[in-house]
């Protein structure tokens, strides 16, 4: 059993050699999908900016649901399976039980991604990522994202066995650390959004079957479309919500590794994540608020009384983290005035950059804007307006992507034992990546606020039977959609090439 082990000479951390792989082919696997995830950002930005508008129609919306399927879900979940397999086993010192469940898991994951995009890319799943019936998908579609599903379930079930043989070896003293806390957070959150999208991918599946592959056409009856956005919201929101606890736990971990930073608090940390697990997964409700199929009590109580409790958990988290920051800074002799420690903190360091400007820009920019979008008045206003791409992209994006960014530059020495290969890239590109999608972010929900839809191939509506033209205002925040958007794939561009390029020319440590 020991040779399964190597010891960090930087950390002096236990690292399992078969978890150490696995860590490293999914983060790998994260980085391809967001790439391919950027490349197709990148085109439906300029064809949404009209003084380009580049793509057809057909390939607009063959592009928009592959964006969405390997951004929002592929790149994070694999990010994340990594995530939880570094903090089960290498901040515990402890063992995978079962490396090949690991394995499988992977390729389960691999093929349905696989099969996702084909099946978009050829035109038969230009269902958008809601894929609300009754549009309908070709079976191969609802098979990819059925395997994608079961191998990133089997991923994290195997995640908390790992947790049961550390407390049963007892390779940690205590309670679990508080990155690992946080992550088995998101654990029970992604259960439960996985077993919402078995329940309502599985009879899709069955129904998208009927005509083909030889099987009759009443094989299977319809699916109520309600029934449907009802149960797909418990797997379409709740799957960010696995994003929140793991960037959070992302935030704790590059403090204290860039700073030597200590929660002030962990019973109230602790308590913070606990909120995310009992009252996350209600607010999905807040996407259905102009659903004339829900009563009004039900949506009032859903999501003001319940959410707002979700929200507690942000709000602590939000002062938790700056707070050991300061602490931290101010024992090191950053005393003088309020600020002189936020001055002093090393914002040359890639890591704390990454992960100081997605504390702020999740706060501000995608936290705030949730709430305020999450009432039923201004849902009504806002909810099929561009506000509501900005809003996501503020969260899934200046927040989670950019904190996972950050680790990244101790998972590149740590697991796979390569330098950095470009300090001058890394140190830029959570400065452009952030900064370029704070605007395009804040673009978006300005024009939206101007009543600019959200997924409409052509703004202008130019050949539209009834000629319509928005206030010329709008087109300025256009252009700095498109400036911003440039700006963070830019910042993008410099992230994935600089890891690549770590990964597999980068200097190696003995």
């Amino acid at each position: 059993m020991a040779e399964q082990f190597r010891t960090c000479p930087t950390t002096g951390l236990k690292i399992h050699k078969p978890a150490e792989t696995l860590i490293r082919v999914n983060a790998v696997a994260a980085v391809v999908c967001l790439l391919v995830g950027g490349l197709a950002a990148l085109l439906i930005l300029l064809t949404r900016w009209p003084a380009v508008h580049l793509l057809n129609e057909e390939w607009f919306y063959r592009l928009l649901t592959a964006h969405a399927l390997d951004m929002l879900i592929a790149w994070i979940i694999f990010f994340e399976v990594a995530g939880l397999y570094f903090g089960a086993t290498v901040l515990l010192n402890n063992r995978l039980p079962a490396p090949k469940v690991g394995w499988v898991a992977f390729i389960l994951m691999i093929v349905g991604g696989a099969l996702i995009n084909y099946t978009v890319l050829v035109g038969e799943a230009t269902v958008a990522f809601t894929s609300y019936v009754p549009l309908k998908a070709s079976p191969t579609y609802y098979l990819g994202v059925i395997l994608f599903a079961v191998g990133a379930l089997t991923a994290v079930l195997h995640f908390f066995a790992a947790l049961i043989v550390a407390k049963k070896e007892k390779t940690y003293e205590g309670s679990l650390p508080m990155v690992t806390f946080g992550l088995m957070c998101a654990g029970v959150i992604a259960v439960l959004t996985l077993l919402h999208g078995a329940a309502i991918y599985i009879p899709t599946f069955l129904w998208s079957l009927n005509g083909q592959w030889g099987i009759p056409n009443d094989f299977f009856p319809g699916i109520d479309p309600m029934i449907y956005r009802l149960v797909w919201w418990g797997l379409g929101h709740p799957s960010q919500q696995i994003n929140v606890c793991a960037m959070v736990s992302m935030w704790y971990l590059i403090a204290t590794l860039t700073t030597g930073a200590k929660p002030l608090n962990e019973k109230l940390c602790r308590t913070a994540f606990l909120l995310y697990v009992l009252f996350i997964n209600v607010a999905s409700e807040h996407h259905l608020l102009v659903d004339p199929a829900l009563s009004i009590w039900h949506k009032i109580v859903n999501t003001s009384y319940v959410m707002h409790l979700a929200v507690l958990a942000s709000m602590i988290h939000a002062f938790a983290v700056p707070a050991m920051v300061e602490v931290a800074l101010r024992k090191k002799g950053f005393t003088k005035g309020l600020f002189e420690w936020l001055k002093k903190a090393p914002w040359g360091n890639p890591a704390f950059a990454s992960m100081f400007i997605s504390l702020m820009g999740f706060g501000f920019v995608g936290g705030i804007t949730g709430v305020t979008f999450g009432t039923e008045q201004i849902s009504i206003i806002r909810h099929n307006t561009w506000s509501i791409t900005g809003h996501f992209h503020g969260t899934v994006v200046l927040g989670t992507t950019l904190a996972f960014m950050g680790i990244t530059y101790y998972i590149v020495p740590l697991i796979f034992r390569r330098q950095i290969f470009s300090e001058t890239m890394a140190k830029l590109s959570p400065y452009f990546f952030g900064g370029g999608v704070f605007i395009f972010a804040n673009a978006m929900m300005f024009a939206g606020g101007y009543g600019v839809p959200r997924r409409h191939w052509d703004i202008t509506f130019a050949g539209a039977s009834i000629p319509f033209q928005f206030d010329p205002t709008v087109f300025f925040f256009i252009a700095l959609t498109g400036l911003g958007g440039l700006l963070a794939i830019v910042g993008g561009a410099l992230y994935v090439l600089n890891t690549v390029a770590s990964v597999f020319i980068g200097k190696k440590i003995q």
